[in-house]
């Protein structure tokens, strides 16, 4: 059986603040939660400082049927390592490849009536099939083939077509962080980033530039790796969008202005994402509670190792084909539902 890694408690049993969204999102989120009172200056600003993805998705001959009546969105939100040099990149690449590796990896659903938000992490290290590469970690689509090759393996994974692509490089991350004046995050379990002086004691601590991103990046120093990396980003995700949706961040236009000046740099999207689709989604879910959002992580059946000697996340095919179901009839809510029953079951 595979592992369920978060519990959910059923919709009328909610935490009253479970958050953890990607940073690119909430980016996202405050342009459109404040467009009525700054339209003008935050659309021009964004659509002038962001990227473009060019080719953001595979051919289309290759890709899943959407129903044109399904209002559902799928979000791909990655949050991409800076470049490496081009001697490590694995050979015969795609067209679409870059020198940058999908270090996070989301997929963000938002049902056709827009009364939550459903985000799935997915460990970087799940052993897939990459079309055309033969299987691999999932992070490397992102070094073969670039978006299109991300979209194509997750598209054919959950059998489900992904709407938009929103991608952050960390860069961008750190610098949120230093623009709203530092993020309070609660650690768990004291450890000293690999090959850095920065300790980071029990407690709640308050971290910006360099120092939040060794958080969120840091799994050298823990026994289980990705999996407390994983655990460490979520809780300060949860943190970040906290302290950007406060009324005292919404309502001061120059904090605002500052966030979205020097975050949207490192900001990329599909093309067809601009200032007018932002303000449009955020004023859509503008009316979600904090306890609307559900936060989980892809299901994996342990860990292995693959014919080549490398360490790797195994997959959960029952967990897989279920979310796949789930994401094309629009019911996240009722797959996550099965899930808190089966682990509450399981645990008698």
């Amino acid at each position: 059986m595979g592992t369920y890694v978060p519990r959910r408690m059923a919709r009328r049993r909610r935490r009253p603040l479970r958050i953890v969204l990607f940073s690119a999102l909430g980016i996202v989120l405050v342009a459109g939660l404040v467009a009525g009172t700054y339209l003008t200056t935050l659309a021009n600003l964004f659509n002038g400082k962001t990227q473009q993805i060019a080719q953001a998705f595979p051919a289309e001959q290759t890709r899943p049927v959407k129903d044109p009546a399904d209002g559902s969105l799928n979000i791909l939100l990655l949050g991409a390592d800076s470049a490496k040099p081009a001697e490590e990149s694995p050979q015969g690449q795609a067209a679409g490849a870059t020198t940058q590796r999908a270090d996070t990896m989301m997929l963000l659903h938002i049902p056709e009536d827009r009364s939550g938000l459903y985000v799935m992490s997915i460990m970087r290290d799940t052993w897939t099939d990459v079309p055309g590469y033969g299987e691999h970690k999932i992070n490397s689509a992102m070094t073969l083939g670039g978006p299109p090759l991300v979209v194509q393996t997750l598209e054919a994974l959950f059998g489900t077509k992904i709407d938009h692509v929103a991608m952050i490089d960390f860069e961008g991350f750190r610098d949120l962080t230093t623009a709203l004046g530092g993020v309070r995050v609660k650690n768990d379990f004291p450890f000293t980033a690999h090959d850095t002086d920065y300790f980071y004691p029990v407690g709640k601590l308050t971290l910006e530039g360099d120092r939040a991103l060794r958080f969120v990046r840091e799994r050298k120093s823990f026994i289980d790796g990705d999996y407390q990396r994983v655990r460490n980003q979520q809780k300060f995700m949860k943190a970040l969008m906290a302290k950007i949706l406060t009324a005292e961040t919404l309502s001061n236009p120059a904090t605002v202005y500052q966030v979205i000046d020097k975050v949207s740099p490192y900001l990329s999207f599909d093309e067809s994402f601009d200032a007018a689709t932002a303000a449009g989604l955020g004023l859509q879910l503008k009316g979600l509670r904090t306890s609307d959002v559900e936060l989980f992580t892809l299901p994996t059946s342990g860990v292995g190792t693959s014919s080549d000697g490398q360490s790797i996340v195994l997959r959960d095919e029952a967990a897989i084909a279920g979310i796949g179901a789930a994401l094309r009839a629009d019911t996240m809510d009722d797959w996550l539902e099965a899930q808190e029953e089966l682990t509450a079951s399981s645990s008698r």
